[in-house]
């Protein structure tokens, strides 16, 4: 779903450019400036990494469209390969500013690498005040973005930026459901603001959007949920089972085994609600209907879909994966089954598990978000060990160079508590000498 592409942003837009000498002069090429970073994180020298970002940052005030995209690809492959937390919580908004500049004016290349360097930096500095902050400032530039329908790789870029960055960084619902709004808009565009212009999404933009939606769906769990307001989306998103496109299907799939185990389909009847109260029992009654209608529909085209035959010339890899999500979802829907995913992150003992279509969701979206940089975002950052309730070795995730820093500050710190130990105890041991000798 979304893009297909795992590793980098620039690949959606066609392949990388090559770099003029100029540009390799200004910012140099991106295996020399990562062997750069790689050494001094492997020597610690945080000078020697500063000194690296502010070449990329240097970079990004050119005038050259090719040397800012050569820098935020570098931005991108760093932010990829390493936990630049330490680095960046002071820069933040300089390379925020940046980063929605290269959105505004740059290529449709540039601001691809440019909306994925945001949603990568926001995963950096984690929750709190300055992901909250990125998340203001990226949100008019992104929704911008979604209401101008421009190249399909950019929108693509867009929805993701901006489902990750108000996934870190929104603070309630009221924001979160800004974002919602704007995904759903590109998909359903007839519910949008302008419906004079009625437009459909390309199959892949369509499978991304709702992939982003479901993403930032997850977050609402905890939030009162109005079941009346759910019906329109929730059978809408039925009617895409039936599209031509393959990741459409999967990815409205999703959306609505989502929607099941939040309960948005669900209607509850108050002590109040009988059947002396008119219309408003009647409306109530009539939803729960509509809603049940729903299930059954769901339910059966989940079945068909689970065992929906091949044909001549049909991707068997992509049509077993179809099968196998809307059996997981049809087992769901009618058994209670949760879905159950490990991935293994480091060692013999270190696993990541979910066993929920939320938890799953943000698995899947995730993993592909940050591609190759998944492993080492869940070993290292914080945020995702949160995320997905992780405690991890440390010492087991850690290269051989890192483990010995990793050790050493272990010997350190018990050389310290035993140094604190002795302190306190002849600090006792002299107290008690002064009480004996004022006796």
């Amino acid at each position: 779903m979304g893009k297909s592409k795992k590793s980098k942003v620039r690949g959606v837009g066609g392949g990388d450019d090559l770099i003029d000498s100029s540009d390799a002069d200004s910012v140099g090429s991106s295996s020399t400036a990562l062997s750069d970073l790689s050494m001094s994180y492997a020597t610690e020298h945080v000078g020697s990494q500063e000194f690296v970002l502010d070449k990329y940052i240097d970079a990004l005030y050119e005038k050259r469209g090719s040397t800012r995209e050569a820098a935020l690809s570098q931005l991108v492959d760093a932010f990829e390969s390493f936990i630049l937390h330490g680095l960046v919580e002071n820069k933040y908004a300089t390379l925020l500013s940046l980063f929605n500049s290269s959105i505004k004016k740059g290529s449709t290349k540039e601001a691809c690498l440019a909306s994925r360097a945001i949603g990568l930096l926001a995963l950096t500095v984690g929750a709190g005040s300055s992901s909250h902050e990125i998340m203001e400032e990226s949100h008019a530039q992104l929704s911008r973005v979604l209401q101008t329908w421009p190249d399909a790789s950019k929108m693509i870029s867009a929805l993701d930026c901006l489902a990750v960055v108000t996934f870190v960084g929104a603070a309630d619902l009221a924001e979160t459901e800004l974002s919602l709004k704007a995904m759903w808009d590109v998909i359903h565009p007839k519910s949008g603001s302008n419906v004079g212009i009625i437009r459909k999404p390309r199959p892949p933009v369509l499978a991304a959007a709702i992939s982003a939606w479901a993403f930032l769906l997850t977050t609402i769990g905890s939030w009162r949920i109005n079941a009346d307001s759910w019906k329109e989306p929730i059978a809408f998103l039925s009617t895409l089972l039936g599209a031509e496109d393959r990741a459409v299907r999967m990815a409205a799939g999703e959306a609505l085994a989502l929607c099941f185990e939040l309960n948005l389909l669900d209607v509850s009847f108050g002590e109040d609600d009988d059947v002396e109260n008119g219309g408003t029992v009647g409306s109530k009654s009539k939803l729960f209907l509509d809603m049940q209608a729903l299930k059954a529909k769901i339910s059966s085209l989940a079945s068909n879909l689970s065992m929906e035959a091949g044909g001549k010339g049909a991707d068997k890899k992509n049509l077993t994966d179809q099968r196998d999500l809307f059996q997981r979802i049809l087992d769901f829907v009618k058994y209670g089954e949760c879905p159950e995913e490990s991935v293994k992150i480091s060692g013999k003992r270190d696993v990541l598990r979910v066993s929920s279509w939320s938890e799953l969701i943000q698995l899947n979206f995730l993993r592909r978000f940050l591609g190759r940089g998944f492993l080492k975002h869940v070993q290292e950052n914080g945020l995702l060990q949160d995320v997905f309730d992780i405690k991890t070795d440390k010492a087991e995730t850690l290269s051989s160079t890192d483990k010995k820093i990793f050790r050493s500050g272990e010997e350190k710190g018990r050389a310290l508590k035993l140094n604190k130990d002795r302190r306190l105890a002849q600090e006792r041991k002299n107290a008690v000498m002064l009480d004996l000798d004022e006796i």
